[in-house]
């Protein structure tokens, strides 16, 4: 059975660490377990030694967000598998047997993510992942079980192993030599779809990124910032066109880039019209800063991208319009 860390990236979260890394040490006999400490000003790491002096205490030096933090802390993790775990999450008996043995069968499975439920609602699936994530044509993520705002209650029907594009960075499994060998997550990012932009060039490389419902976590969600707040609106519009930037088919570059930004415009009016302008003005300035950094990721692109990337043309047309609130087969399998 090939080894396997747990790394928990910190910051200033002694709080969530008091709550939720007691499941982590009860459930995860298998696994050396790691915190990466962004250079908390709290008491974090002091907990740690004093409570858990069997967990490993990687200090960065500063507080690199979860890109750089991960890529900064990893370096110093040998175990053949990564678990990278948010601090806000509660693991279950047995979680980690039915991932092991998923990377064990497959030598192309690269990424896994679990099932994962929201904490506050345990029937119902988790904002972030949900039963795996997607996107469409312009870059839209969104996942089985929870597409824009609406989320599913979780009565098994994702309760399969299948392949999916991207797993959520909130539980997220991946072999150390893939990470290695795709240099990580791409640290201008700082937070937010970087684990997408990961999962993108993983399957360029003709990786696969898997689902496995046989391992279930809870995630509290929005402990670092809200889906309200507008600084993550700025950081996940961003992040989407610059990940697009990289990625995207040249032939389908230009043409599908014209139309996401005219999507994003779009939904500025939605925002405005609603007399929400600090999100209108995080969709302009994260619109600023593509275009800023426009030939810095354009030089970012690998030798090789594919065209079939997104498994329905538009998630927008097919919410908003045909009303189709939930997964179903009418998404049509691009993969």
């Amino acid at each position: 059975m090939k080894s396997i860390a747990v790394v928990i990236l910190n910051w200033n979260g002694k709080n969530l660490l008091e709550q939720f890394l007691p499941s982590v040490t009860k459930y995860s006999p298998e696994a050396t377990i790691h915190i990466a400490d962004n250079a908390s000003t709290d008491d974090s790491v002091g907990f740690i030694r004093a409570a858990y002096p069997e967990v490993k205490i990687i200090q960065n030096k500063g507080n690199f967000g979860y890109a750089k933090g991960y890529n900064e802390a990893l370096q110093e993790v040998e175990e053949d598998i990564y678990a990278l775990v948010n601090s806000d999450i509660e693991v279950t008996q047995n979680w980690l047997q039915p991932i092991l043995s998923l990377f064990e069968k497959d030598n192309e499975t690269a990424i896994i993510q679990p099932k994962i439920l929201d904490y506050k609602n345990k029937n119902n699936f988790e904002y972030a992942g949900a039963a795996g994530g997607f996107i469409d044509k312009y870059g839209f993520a969104f996942c089985r079980g929870r597409i824009f705002d609406t989320i599913e209650e979780d009565k098994g029907q994702y309760n399969d192993t299948t392949q999916i594009f991207w797993a959520s960075g909130a539980c997220f499994f991946i072999r150390k030599e893939v990470y290695r060998k795709l240099n990580g997550f791409d640290e201008d990012f700082f937070a937010h779809q970087e684990e997408i932009d990961l999962c993108w060039r993983a399957y360029n490389n003709n990786l696969k990124a898997m689902y496995c419902s046989e391992s279930v976590v809870y995630h509290v969600g929005g402990a670092t910032l809200n889906t309200g707040n507008p600084k993550k609106t700025f950081l996940n519009y961003r992040n989407s066109l610059w990940m697009m930037l990289k990625n995207l088919p040249t032939s389908k570059l230009f043409p599908v880039l014209f139309l996401r930004l005219s999507q994003d415009g779009i939904s500025g009016i939605r925002h405005a019209l609603k007399g929400e302008f600090a999100h209108l003005w995080a969709i302009l300035k994260s619109h600023f800063y593509f275009y800023l950094k426009f030939f810095r990721f354009i030089n970012k692109r690998g030798s090789k991208q594919y065209h079939n990337y997104f498994r329905v043309k538009s998630i927008v047309y097919l919410y908003f319009i045909r009303k189709g609130k939930i997964f179903d087969e009418k998404f049509n399998n691009t993969l």
